[in-house]
Formats: structure tokens, sequence, C-alpha cells
């Protein structure tokens, strides 16, 4: 007899405030019958978060914090007092870093690649497993005359081949600069790329970019223990209100070495037209283009709050005990004929990775259920997953083993030289170009929740 998610998985019972929480502050959930598995693509935010933040816009006056007037300077104070608190959150050390705020992850890391000072005979290294947004980076690289290179993820599991990490760690320039960037987390398949990797990296004489978009959510980042030089964050992520609003974080030290050939309002201290002259403001407000979130800001505290109040181990531990559950369920779905129903992409164990899995349905002859059949019986069930390559091609293209002779022969047809769509790719390299699904788990999510996913699952068996 197959065991429980208790049985299986003890830890679980000591979560429970967060089903009291679900039923409280999440009600919406049950009470609209949505099974939300796509924390990696947005988190959830609680009830209580938009009366604070609500409540705190009712009883006050904020004007643009660019000006020393009283309602300025109201909206000055609760920003700084957000930047402060988002350091002391991850034990960030305000003589160590700084808190640049920005729209998203993705503009914090545009704002890295374009002031990086790359150039001829400096390297940009990152992994198959990274964000679109990291990957955009190589466009500056290449435009300054830097060279890319990619470190290849090995399946099964997606990880790193990391004799070629310390091999490319050793070939660079040590009169130039050279950036290393990767996530914490996959946000393809959930793998957990070690921390240790920054100080190695330190060692060799590289600045380190750490995506921590999906890793961030459900895992504590400690920067006192681990000190990477810029760490992009997107606050929807972690706890679903406010969008617009996220952070660059990053060590004093390094940011000195950015550059930018651009100014705007509240980027200088002095600017001049007849003077043709501009002096850049101290960091972090020479990287805030124009006038920040204000109104949005205070919300990021009031978030952040909340995420302690229920407890990083508590969240952890939540998502670890129903990830490994889902792995065992889903493996042991077949046909009659024995053929596995599921392939999982990435770790088939909760050992050294997160929440999000991503996977594809397979028929009992073995071919790829197309995606529109699986998106349709989904959606008629409320059950929010993703489909695609998730902004993440590196690591769709391992997992599906999609070939550099098979993406040539689409991206050199005449046809396709300025542009191709979704459905075009899909033509070209028919049907691995549909990506993968990906289930992702989080704050409140439950064990209804997996449940019902499995007998969205057991639908297709047949």
């Amino acid at each position: 007899m197959t065991q429980s998610l208790k049985q299986q998985y003890p830890k679980y019972a000591d979560t429970h405030k967060i089903d009291l929480l679900r039923a409280k502050q999440y009600s919406r959930l049950d009470e609209g019958g949505h099974v939300y598995l796509d924390y990696t693509g947005a988190g959830l935010y609680a009830d209580s978060q938009l009366k604070d933040h609500f409540h705190l816009l009712e009883e006050h006056v904020f004007g643009n914090p660019h000006s020393y007037n009283p309602t300025s300077s109201k909206a000055t104070e609760l920003v700084e007092k957000a930047r402060q608190y988002i350091l002391e959150f991850f034990n960030a050390s305000a003589d160590e870093y700084v808190c640049i705020f920005t729209a998203n992850a993705s503009s914090a890391l545009k704002l890295v690649g374009e002031a990086y000072p790359f150039g001829a005979g400096c390297r940009y290294l990152l992994t198959f497993d990274n964000h679109n947004s990291v990957n955009g980076i190589r466009e500056y690289a290449n435009a300054k005359g830097a060279s890319v290179m990619y470190l290849p993820v090995v399946l099964p599991d997606l990880r790193v081949d990391e004799s070629r990490m310390h091999e490319e760690f050793s070939r660079l320039n040590h009169g130039c600069f050279n950036l290393f960037a990767y996530p914490a987390q996959s946000n393809f398949s959930g793998v957990h790329h070690p921390l240790e990797w920054i100080d190695l990296a330190h060692e060799n004489g590289w600045d380190v970019l750490l995506d921590v978009a999906a890793f961030v959510p459900t895992n504590f980042l400690d920067l006192s223990k681990h000190h990477p030089d810029f760490v992009p964050i997107s606050f929807y992520k972690m706890f679903g209100y406010p969008t617009g609003v996220g952070v660059l974080i990053a060590r004093k030290e390094t940011l000195s070495k950015l550059s930018r050939s651009w100014f705007a309002g509240g980027t200088t201290s002095v600017a001049s037209v007849r003077g043709n002259k501009f002096y850049p403001a101290d960091a972090p407000f020479k990287f805030e283009d124009g006038t920040v979130n204000f109104l949005n800001i205070p919300a990021v505290e009031i978030g952040l709050h909340h995420l302690q109040e229920v407890g990083y181990k508590n969240i952890h531990n939540r998502v670890e005990c129903l990830t490994g559950f889902l792995l065992d369920q889903m493996q042991s779905l077949k046909h009659a004929n024995g053929q596995l129903l599921i392939q999982i992409y990435g770790p088939l164990t909760t050992e050294k990775r997160g929440g999000t899995i991503a996977l594809n349905f397979f028929n009992s002859d073995g071919e790829i259920i197309p995606k529109n059949l699986l998106e349709s019986e989904a959606n008629q069930r409320k059950i929010s997953i993703r489909m695609g390559f998730f902004c993440n091609p590196g690591a769709g293209e391992v997992a599906l083993n999609i070939s550099t002779d098979e993406l040539a022969s689409c991206f050199t047809r005449p046809v396709y030289a300025e542009r191709i769509s979704d459905q075009d790719f899909q033509r070209c390299i028919d049907p691995k170009a549909s990506g993968a699904v990906r289930v992702s788990l989080g704050l409140v999510s439950n064990q209804a929740d997996v449940m019902a996913f499995l007998d969205f699952a057991r639908f297709f068996l047949d």
C-alpha cells in the first residue's frame, strides 16, 4: 500500500501553521476552486498585505521623493526605511552592500549588463541553465569585445559539469574584468546550484552575479555568509504583491567598477544644459532611473515582514515535503504496457533541489502528449501550471535533447533571417520545440494541490 504524505515526510505535519494561514489569508484560492502550481512564475499575496498597504496609503499623503516638502519627505522616509530593511532581511551589511530599486529582476540585470566594464579580452561566463534576462547580458559583452562562454549542464539531473567550471575559472585575463553568472535555483528544473561557487569564483578573480529569483521565495539567502557581487530580485516572485518593484543588491566595491553613459532625473547631483556637464549622484541613486516606485516600495517591507512571520523554515520544509511526495507519485504512474506517463527533467529526489519541476507527458506509444490537450484539461480543472521553456532555453534544449544542428536548421533558413515565431519554431523542431510542463510549489501549497495535479495526470493514462 502506498504511504501517505505524512508517513513518507513526517516534517510536513510540523508545517500545519501554513494551512491555518491559507484558510485565513488566502481563502480566495479554495473559494474559487483554484489549484495554483505556478509559484515560480509569481508568488501569491496575503489579504493582510493589501490591507496594511492600503491603510498606509489612506492614512498619509505622499509626494515625489525628489524634494524636501512634507509629502516628499514622508515618501523618502518610507523608501529609505524599506531600503534598509531589505538589506537587513538578507543579512547584508550596509558597509558592504547597497540596495538599488529597479522595476524587477530583469531591469536589475540590464543595469549590470549595460554598465559592467566588459572589454576586449574580458570574459562573461555563465551556465546553460539561466534565465533569458541573464543570457541577454551576453549582447552587452559581445558589443564591447568580450568573449562569452557557456558551462554545460549534464543529464539526467541537469547539474553543471564542475570540472569544466574549474577549467574556465582558471582561464581569464587578470588585467581585465570578468563576470560569472548563475542561478541559485533553476527556474526550469529546480536544481540548487552551490552557493560555494561564489567564493571559488572570487578566489580566481571573477565577479559573481547570482540570480536568486527562483530561490528566495522558499530559501533564505544569507549575504553575511555568501557574498555575490550582484543579486537581482523581483519581489512579486517572493510574496505576490506588489508587482513593478525589484532591487539590485550590489557589493559597493564591485559596483564602483560600473559606469553608465546616460543620466536621468534622480541619477545626478548636478546637471547643466548651458554648461554641458553633469555630476552623477552617489550609489544607489546614480543607478535608479527617474522616480522610484515610491507608493509601492513600502509594500515590499510589508511583504518581507509577512514572510518572516510565516518563517522560512516552515515554507522550505513544506515545499520540500510536497515536492518529494509529488516526485515519488509521478514516477509511479505507468500505462498498462509499462510505459511511464511522465518524464521528469532534473533531480528525482529532494536532494539539492527546490519545488520547481519540469516534465512532459507521454502516451503509451512513448510519444509526447500535445501541450494544447494538457492545457485544455488543466484549465477546465482550474489548475494553473506553465508550459514552454520558461525563458530558460539552455536548460530546455539540454533536457529535450535539441541539438545544435537542429537549431541551425531553423535559424539559418533565409525566411527566418529577421524573425521566427513560436509556431515557426515548433514546425522546425516538432514536438520538442513545445518545451515542457512546469509545476512549481510555494508559500501556501498544500496536499490537496498535489493530489489535484496527480488526479489530472491520471486522466492521461492509456
